[in-house]
């Protein structure tokens, strides 16, 4: 049963243990990727809506990437989010900070992006930086009926089990799925942009960040639910 009602949690979800990440209002349980308060630029909490404010469309540059407070092992996150044209952001997961990164903050990446009018759809591997892939890792599923037009509100899933199989949704089609630690996947990551850090993906627990890459994007009815 889909909750379509924007930043809220039905009595089905309230059962189920599913609980608002962002609770549509305030900047409560989030602050700014190494940072211990919430940004004070960059970011706009406007009619239930947070919106990461245009730049100059680079990482972390203005506002920067906003996290989550509390850290997390094994869930399912759920997610919508509003593209405009030419835009580039992202969903990421497992999240540590441990690298001191001068851009955006390193982690598993639920990639949202223009594929039509952004560059970064048609560098990578195989269409690996597109639209709901596991950026710079493993392609999406390109299925038509999951796509909707630049502008549009999007419903994006990221489930992790506990024994580390991860999938990626898109508008209610699994588009990935994949096994942190798995041969292929310590592989993939090897001949990827992350190869240089130790252990990329394979933390226990992390953070879930919001990407700011300098691109007008919007998200609300942000959601956890944690699995045991």
């Amino acid at each position: 049963v889909v909750n379509l009602i924007p930043n809220t949690i039905s009595d089905a979800e309230k059962r189920n243990g599913v609980s608002l990440l962002w609770d549509g209002k305030t900047t409560n349980g989030w602050r700014g990727a190494y940072k211990e308060k919430f940004p004070q630029k960059g970011w706009e909490i406007k009619d239930s809506i947070l919106s990461v404010r245009p730049s100059a469309g680079a990482e972390a540059a203005n506002g920067g990437d906003i996290v989550t407070t509390k850290q997390y092992t094994a869930f399912i996150c759920q997610f919508d989010f509003k593209l405009t044209e030419g835009a580039n952001s992202g969903v990421k997961y497992f999240v540590t900070e441990n690298e001191n990164t001068e851009g955006s903050a390193i982690g598993l990446e639920y990639q949202i992006l223009d594929d039509a009018k952004h560059p970064d759809a048609k560098l990578g591997v195989v269409g690996n930086r597109t639209l709901a892939s596991l950026y710079d890792l493993i392609p999406s599923l390109r299925e038509p009926r999951a796509r909707r037009p630049i502008g549009e509100w999007n419903r994006g899933m990221i489930v992790v089990y506990p024994d580390n199989r991860v999938e990626h949704w898109l508008n209610g089609w699994k588009v990935l799925e994949y096994q942190r630690g798995a041969p292929y996947f310590l592989a993939l990551v090897a001949r990827s942009k992350f190869e240089k850090w130790p252990n990329f993906g394979m933390a226990l627990q992390g953070h879930i960040l919001l990407q700011d890459h300098g691109n007008a994007v919007s998200f609300r009815s942000i959601k956890i639910q944690e699995l045991n």
